[in-house]
């Protein structure tokens, strides 16, 4: 496998460049219906993550976690979905913020927003509703692969957020994600370059061959 790539290599790269990558890649990238809390922000890091389940009894705990997160990395919360509870609130803002977590990602809803978009913390999530998850949910894993929206994120891979929402790069295809994501960036430049200089769409985006751009490769 190769090795991690430092995650600067990555920033300022857009999301929907990367699905176009993992696109020809055949492999399943992007976070249906988790969407950033406030417009113009931007996440990148490596996946923290963390697993709810329904709570029993006694109830667990639904925060403590955030003491063990690496500066730089992203809290990524699988909590099935759900809609009726939230799972992220302001401490957990304000305590992640301060410790240089680079963001946080739910498969469900937060709350407290007011917090997160005073101080520019990266948010994304299904939604925010007010309702406490304590003695609803509980963390039920720390490390283990999660789901989000029906992508796998393992411990380490790499998340990518801008304002059309995450993508989930795994840690074994970086390297090519990377490359290609490079690739289809400087063709779609040339072809907005050749388009805004007089050539017609058409003439332009042939000559990149824009069409094949994302297409998988045994089928390029």
């Amino acid at each position: 496998m190769s090795a991690p790539l430092p995650v600067s290599e990555f920033a300022g790269l857009p999301t929907a460049a990367l699905s176009d990558a993992m696109d020809r890649l055949a492999l399943p990238a992007a976070c249906q219906g988790v969407k950033p809390l406030a417009p113009g922000q931007r996440l990148l890091g490596r996946a923290f993550t963390v697993r709810y389940v329904a709570t029993g009894r006694p109830p667990g705990t639904v925060g403590d976690f955030v003491d063990d997160v690496p500066p730089g990395d992203v809290v990524v919360i699988d909590n099935g979905g759900r809609e009726d509870c939230t799972v992220w609130g302001d401490i957990l803002t304000a305590v992640a913020s301060q410790r240089g977590i680079a963001g946080t990602v739910i498969d469900g809803v937060c709350r407290d927003v007011h917090r997160a978009r005073d101080i520019g913390y990266p948010v994304y999530s299904r939604g925010w509703f007010m309702r406490t998850g304590k003695d609803r949910v509980t963390v039920s894993d720390v490390g283990a692969p999660v789901s989000v929206a029906g992508i796998r994120v393992r411990a380490g891979d790499l998340l990518v957020g801008d304002d059309d929402g995450v993508v989930v790069v795994p840690v074994e295809y970086e390297q090519e994600v990377l490359a290609i994501t490079r690739e289809i960036e400087e063709r779609e430049g040339a072809i907005l370059a050749a388009a805004l200089a007089g050539s017609s769409l058409r003439e332009a985006r042939a000559a990149q061959g824009y069409h094949e751009l994302q297409r998988a490769s045994e089928n390029r």
